[in-house]
């Protein structure tokens, strides 16, 4: 991020300062000087944005708490257990390993990102005791992080809020178009790891004699990843849902793409207060005092809401030296007019670029294309832009995050096989945002 930070910010430097030299005095004024009243400009709209956030991400979390404490995550758990030993079946079903990935998975359905990541690591080190090749990513390494850089998405919390702080008019009328791109970003995923695994060769064979990686410094992982990972998180049941139980479920899931295709602008008025009033309901029926649940979600969103007004100033200002400077069109133009045929248009296509690099870059730019009155959240654009943000992961600082957590030096083909998810899941976004909103 350092990289990215910089350089955004010193093209956008050489840009302006190049139209400052050749500038003949007329237009609306001196390229330097909208350079720096962009920057000016940007870091004020960025805190405004931050300090509107702060109650949207205090609601959705503080509601989230009262889901969890209700036992909603280890229903979820209970459902894909019997999947998950189909899926994986070199790992034991009792084994640690397979309760840690399917608290992983049932964390980021739920949007639950602070959460899924403990669990994530957890399911690594679990792994690494069965692979037989170590310093290897084995398949099942593999096919587990290929799922979770791509993992199914019912509630895209995060994403929601930052819509609603931006002023649109319905902020979850993402829901159907993320459900929909990460069940097709999931189901390639699966599918390449699994061709892989077999033209591939085996973990052993792959295996190289070098030292192992120096294990990777608690400040560079996520919160909540570091020292002691997970020993304090709840486990998963030893025991799933009937097989018929979770293949009904499933179909559910598939059978709700067809309907929000039919009626997403019809349903999603109905999915906040909807939301609302099913957490606090299924708290009340589990009987968890759910006021005082809400209020320590909400502090929890609350602070995370604070903590990200430095990053959101840094990007939003680089981002609007970059737009301002010139940059952007000279970088989209050329490359705009080619994906613009297929649905992708230019002021999106630097986020779809951006999204496997920086999660807060890419971040920056929704929050930035969002806000642009001329585009706004409920245009087209918005719509895809929050759609990829919600669909997508930061592959390459998951794949550096995970497997440095067990030393792994040679992940063999798990980029291809996370890569080809974040492919397939933007194309399926530019997809369906056409059907929807187009």
């Amino acid at each position: 991020m350092n990289a990215i930070f910089f350089g955004i910010v010193a093209v956008a430097f050489v840009v302006a300062a190049y139209h400052q030299i050749v500038w003949d005095g007329t237009g609306d004024g001196a390229p330097i000087d909208a350079l720096g009243k962009a920057m000016i400009d940007t870091a004020g709209s960025s805190v405004t944005l931050a300090l509107g956030l702060v109650g949207v991400m205090t609601l959705f979390l503080g509601l989230m708490k009262v889901g969890e404490r209700a036992g909603l995550l280890t229903v979820i758990a209970r459902l894909l257990r019997p999947l998950m030993t189909r899926l994986f079946p070199g790992v034991p079903a009792d084994h640690p390993a397979m309760g840690a990935m399917i608290m992983n998975i049932a964390a980021n359905v739920l949007g639950l990102g602070n959460a899924a990541t403990p669990f994530g690591i957890r399911a690594m080190e679990h792994l690494d005791r069965l692979n037989p090749a170590k310093g290897t990513a084995s398949d099942a390494m593999i096919l587990f992080l290929a799922i979770n850089t791509s993992s199914v998405t019912l509630l895209p919390t995060g994403v929601i809020a930052i819509r609603a702080a931006a002023g649109s008019m319905d902020p979850a009328g993402i829901v159907p178009t993320t459900l929909f791109a990460t069940l097709c970003s999931t189901t390639a995923a699966i599918l390449m790891a699994k061709f892989l695994a077999r033209t591939s060769p085996p973990a052993v064979a792959a295996a190289a004699a070098d030292a192992p990686l120096a294990p990777v410094d608690g400040e560079d992982l996520p919160e909540g990843a570091g020292g002691g990972r997970g020993e304090d998180l709840p486990s998963a049941p030893s025991v799933g849902y009937p097989a018929w139980v979770s293949m009904a479920a499933l179909g559910a899931v598939v059978a709700l793409v067809p309907l929000t295709i039919l009626y997403g602008r019809v349903i999603a008025p109905w999915i906040v207060p909807g939301l609302m009033m099913a957490f606090l309901g299924l708290g009340v029926w589990k009987r968890v005092p759910v006021y005082e649940a809400f209020i320590d979600g909400a502090k929890d969103g609350f602070d995370v809401a604070l903590r990200i007004i430095p990053y959101l100033v840094a990007i939003l200002v680089a981002v609007g030296m970059f737009r301002a400077s010139g940059a952007m069109d000279l970088l989209i133009q050329p490359l705009g007019a080619l994906t613009q045929m297929v649905g992708m248009p230019p002021e999106a296509l630097p986020m779809a670029l951006l999204r496997p690099l920086s999660g807060s870059g890419a971040y920056g730019i929704m929050a930035s294309i969002i806000q642009d009155p001329a585009i706004g959240p409920d245009s087209y654009a918005g719509y895809l832009v929050s759609t990829i943000q919600g669909s997508t992961e930061t592959t390459f600082y998951v794949l550096a995050v995970y497997f440095g957590a067990v030393r792994i030096r040679r992940i063999r083909y798990a980029l291809g096989a996370a890569l080809t998810a974040d492919f397939v899941g933007v194309a399926a976004a530019v997809f369906i945002v056409s059907v929807l909103y187009g």
